[in-house]
């Protein structure tokens, strides 16, 4: 982790230091004063709670200094007029002068997975840092480089966003050299307006690229695709049905063991194993072989990589607990997810029971995208369990398909009873919902009461 003097911090986002304090250090930052740790800068935030008043309680946990609009005493502080805009420009000053390699990536569904697949990519022959868990927005993002070892050749930037403008912010504090942008989905839809809203608010990772950047883009995305005539950088195209992708996927296999193909770059060739569950996979490792090939990273180490690749957790999980099958993909739904989860639901053995929730932030769409994923649900599962008011579109939809075991819920005690009472030995059990629906709370309470 990187030591920042409060002089070079200040000189990096125009703020004002006490000539005593110059010299004082730092090593990460934290906008919350409970979670942070001795040594971090604490950043006070002015928003629904201004960060101020809770300056006294970061400096008892430890801070080294803070980051601030106005001093309230005497201690090490940064004086800046927006303490928000001052962390990205702080972030900013480190990357320059870190100069690593800078791959950014964005998506509507599967980021984090591809930002994973990246890092591991990178990692066979680079020193990597990486955005951790949800770190991706723009306070998060920023808190996670000054987080980020110094010696870093090669960083893995994570950008999400809900409305348009912040891709483009965070974009210009990285400067990638890199961007990735594995599809364009639904989720935000509500803030956005439309999937072309969504495309053009994707596209602002372009912003702070510089003129020798390269663009990957999902070629099998019918937005994306169509958007290559206007883009403002080079872009390349990875996909599997795509014949026009630089690189593709041929031979696609799925087997308990994990998922199998031919990359196809030119006329190059190699073999690709990925040990996880989910034909979706092979767009995230397409953009990870994209973006290791663009880096130099060799075919033999890019197998490497690939082969040894772990979900991170809560997305995607396996786990087998009291003869029961269990899929914990709690952090996020939207309907593409929902989809490519119920997919991998229906392709195992056993008695399949999906327990999902409430896909928020869909807006004007969300009646029908509820009630779609009702009907995969009838194609996928042998029980649903759906919690939630919009979720109530769902029970619509795979009644609306001929499933005569599904059940809606509004109370999670409710929901945790039926469950409790309804599994049994040998069940395969889906959990999934948007992150503002904590799905992980039945499925502790489940494995607590079994």
């Amino acid at each position: 982790m990187a030591s920042i003097t409060l002089k070079q911090a200040a000189q990096w986002c125009g703020g004002r230091v006490e000539a005593k304090y110059e010299n004082v250090s730092f090593c990460g930052a934290n906008i919350d004063s409970r979670k942070l740790s001795p040594g971090q800068l604490f950043v006070a935030l002015v928003a629904a709670r201004d960060g101020h008043d809770f300056i006294p309680a970061a400096l008892q946990k430890g801070a080294a200094a803070v980051l601030c609009n106005r001093v309230t005493g005497d201690y090490p502080a940064i004086v800046v007029e927006d303490s928000r805009i001052a962390l990205g420009q702080i972030a900013a000053g480190l990357l320059r002068q870190m100069n690593p390699k800078i791959v950014a990536v964005t998506g509507s569904v599967g980021k984090s997975t591809t930002k994973e697949m990246i890092a591991a990519v990178l990692q066979t022959q680079y020193k990597v840092s990486k955005t951790p868990a949800n770190h991706n927005n723009d306070l998060g993002m920023p808190a996670a480089v000054l987080a980020m070892d110094a010696q870093s050749e090669a960083v893995v930037l994570e950008m999400g966003m809900c409305r348009a403008g912040e891709i483009a912010y965070m974009s210009e504090l990285a400067r990638p050299d890199v961007g990735v942008i594995i599809n364009i989905g639904t989720m935000h839809i509500e803030n956005l307006g439309s999937q072309e809203g969504i495309l053009q608010a994707k596209l602002e990772i372009t912003r702070g690229m510089g003129e020798n950047g390269k663009l990957l883009l999902y070629g099998d995305d019918q937005f994306l695709w169509g958007s290559r005539e206007n883009l403002p950088v080079e872009a390349f195209y990875f996909g599997r049905y795509n014949e026009e992708s630089s690189l593709r996927a041929e031979n696609v296999t799925q087997s308990p063991e994990g998922i199998r193909y031919t990359a196809v770059w030119g006329d190059v060739r190699f073999a690709v194993y990925l040990p996880l569950e989910g034909e979706h996979y092979v767009a995230d490792s397409l953009a990870a072989i994209s973006a290791g090939l663009e880096l130099g990273i060799t075919p033999e180490n890019i197998q490497k990589g690939l082969a040894n690749f772990q979900t991170m957790e809560g997305r995607q999980e396996i786990l087998e607990f009291k003869g029961c099958t269990i899929i914990k993909d709690c952090y996020n739904a939207g309907p593409e997810s929902m989809e490519a989860a119920l997919k991998v639901l229906g392709n195992r053995p056993g008695r399949r029971i999906a327990v999902l929730a409430d896909m928020l932030e869909l807006g004007k769409h969300s009646a029908y995208a509820h009630e779609k994923v009702g009907a995969l649900a009838a194609q996928y599962a042998d029980i649903l369990l759906c919690y939630g008011p919009q979720s109530e579109a769902m029970l619509s939809g795979a009644k609306k398909a001929g499933m005569e075991k599904a059940y809606h819920y509004l109370d999670r005690a409710a929901l945790n009873a039926d469950l409790l009472s309804t599994v049994r030995a040998g069940d395969v059990l889906l959990f999934k919902g948007s992150r503002g629906m904590k799905m992980e709370l039945s499925l502790e309470q489940l494995m607590k009461e079994l």
